[in-house]
């Protein structure tokens, strides 16, 4: 079943009037509008992406915090759109949303034990990562959980600051820029440009 971006936004909406913390539906608001912007003009430039597809992946990828407990939100929310019968195109971004460069050690907040969930860790490193999902890796990494779009360099020390540093917290800070600098590549020009308000923030 597909899924459109004014259902995920009604979808992230009607969730959120139980959720005691409203932050995860600013950013998961905020992520999906930025994803359609970055997605826009790639699309423009004639790359080969889905906009509407960018912005529902946006506002769903951390649907698993529905629940109030953060804690697990990516298998959580990855089982809540599959139960409702979405397609795994959907499904997949509540997985992937997480970790760079097809590796779950590449991500922020601590360093997960690969063991904990093989099933997980093996669907990190053989998925394909479509040019949907990487726009969510990067916006997710633009996006604090106050809504306003901000730099990679604000986003990651706040998170610094939130989760602390571990042992693989350069990697995913290389990776970052990478994946920003892969998509300065696309457009040609830096993709900061599209955000005006992120020198106000």
């Amino acid at each position: 079943m597909e899924l459109s971006s004014k259902k995920a936004l009604n979808m992230l909406e009607e969730l959120g009037k139980d959720s005691k913390n409203k932050y995860w539906i600013k950013h998961s608001i905020c992520v999906g509008n930025s994803s359609e912007k970055i997605a826009q003009a790639l699309y423009e430039k004639g790359y080969n992406v889905n906009i509407d597809k960018a912005k529902t992946l946006g506002y769903i990828h951390d649907i698993g915090k529905y629940s109030n407990n953060l804690h697990g939100h990516v298998m959580r929310g990855y089982n809540f759109l599959k139960d409702k019968g979405y397609d795994d195109e959907y499904c997949n971004i509540c997985l992937t949303h997480s970790f760079l460069n097809n590796d779950i050690l590449c991500t922020a907040g601590g360093v997960p034990d690969i063991n904990n969930n093989l099933f997980l860790a093996n669907f990190i490193k053989n998925h394909k990562y479509t040019i949907e999902e990487k726009i969510i890796n990067l916006c997710d990494l633009m996006c604090p959980q106050g809504g306003n779009v901000n730099t990679i360099d604000k986003r990651l020390i706040d998170i610094i600051i939130r989760k602390g540093a571990y042992s693989n917290t350069q990697y995913h800070i290389i990776e970052t820029y990478k994946l920003k600098e892969y998509f300065d590549n696309l457009l040609g020009y830096n993709l900061y440009n599209l955000f005006p308000e992120i020198k106000n923030n």
